[in-house]
């Protein structure tokens, strides 16, 4: 095994995963905060990457097609509250409808074509490699992927944190609380999924143009990915940080679960098996806690069957110790 290869695969993957860290602060939103199972991020994942790839193909600042790419998923988020709030629709029901039409959808942004090359067009990490000449490809995408995420969550945490925030968390945690003080909650989940997949878009973008092309299908399996990257930094990490360590702890999530994936490829596993190996690595971050629970349990049950110590009585124990004198030493009034 070479070891520098080994390394310099490490090192694209974590690349990798802090683009696709902004997708799981997306998914973060809304399985976490907001509790609702999205499904749609299979489909504006790709919305975002068709949206960059064939606006930057066409000559607009790839930059700037990120931007058009944030507000695409925002409307693929929108689509899904609306079917879900005022259509009532069940909420994994309105993500798959959503995801569905987008594949069609897509299709339409990308001019019939079911990818969109970006050969011999400048993207967002050839710019930044221009800006900095002596750096390598994969610190570059590095420093931009770092500098989006760290925005994103600077955002996320002041936003979070205003009153509008505060009433999505509390949505999230108890919505008939929350209806009773007033707040639509109906509204707040729009809003919570416009969040959402506009930060998946947007990774959606970045992904696209760092892999110098777009593609229709690009987006099948990264509710998937997502899910694998929160469980796994939340089990790291734990769930008693605040919140600011817990997007942080998302993005570690991310960059963990893409070495992983690069780690078992390195060693030989075949690429049409990756999807199998993200299941298997979801189903085991999302048993971890249930199995930590269940053994706390068993070790408490166990600790409550086990018989008490024994006390001797002091009778007892004050008739051994007088059996061990001498009779012509104890005392008559004893």
């Amino acid at each position: 095994m070479d070891i520098s290869n080994l390394l310099g695969a490490v090192h694209g993957a974590a690349a990798q995963g802090i683009l696709w860290g902004i997708m799981t602060l997306g998914v973060y939103i809304t399985f976490r905060v907001l509790d609702f199972a999205d499904l749609t991020v299979d489909g504006s994942f790709a919305t975002g990457g068709a949206i960059s790839a064939i606006l930057t193909a066409k000559g607009m600042d790839p930059f700037l097609s990120l931007l058009v790419a944030l507000l695409g998923g925002m409307c693929c988020g929108f689509l899904t509250g609306f079917l879900n709030t005022k259509m009532k629709i069940p909420g994994i029901l309105a993500g798959i409808l959503t995801m569905t039409a987008l594949y069609s959808i897509n299709l339409h942004i990308m001019g019939e074509k079911a990818n969109i090359p970006l050969l011999g067009v400048d993207t967002v990490d050839m710019k930044v490699e221009a800006m900095l000449p002596g750096v390598s490809k994969y610190n570059c995408e590095l420093l931009l992927g770092g500098i989006i995420a760290a925005i994103v969550i600077a955002l996320m945490y002041w936003f979070f944190g205003t009153e509008i925030g505060c009433s999505i968390r509390a949505t999230g945690n108890n919505p008939y609380m929350v209806r009773s003080l007033g707040v639509n909650t109906d509204t707040m989940t729009i809003l919570a999924l416009v969040l959402s997949n506009g930060l998946v878009g947007l990774s959606g973008a970045l992904v696209a143009q760092v892999q110098g092309f777009g593609d229709v299908s690009m987006g099948i399996g990264t509710i998937v990915i997502g899910l694998a990257s929160v469980i796994i930094g939340e089990v790291l990490l734990g769930h008693h940080l605040s919140f600011i360590a817990r997007l942080i702890a998302m993005l570690g999530g991310s960059v963990v679960y893409r070495i992983i994936i690069a780690l078992v490829l390195f060693m030989g596993l075949k690429s049409q098996d990756m999807k199998l190996l993200s299941s298997i690595v979801v189903a085991l971050a999302l048993f971890f806690p249930i199995l930590k629970k269940n053994v706390q349990a068993w070790s408490a049950r166990r600790k409550e069957k086990l018989p008490p110590p024994l006390v001797p009585d002091r009778a007892i124990e004050d008739s051994i110790d007088d059996s061990d004198k001498d009779p012509d030493e104890i005392d008559p009034k004893e």
